[in-house]
């Protein structure tokens, strides 16, 4: 089977979230919502 590679957003949201440990001031940093970061930790998985 084929694996697409993460998108460097979804990475980002990732490396901010681990970073920060939450997932509302990695969102703040990004200027995205919650679920917008949630969203592209799920299309890592």
């Amino acid at each position: 089977m084929r694996r697409k590679i993460p998108s460097s957003a979804a990475l980002l949201a990732f490396e901010a979230a681990a970073r920060h440990g939450n997932f509302a001031r990695a969102a703040a940093e990004l200027a995205l919502t919650e679920g917008a970061i949630s969203r592209q930790i799920a299309r890592l998985e």
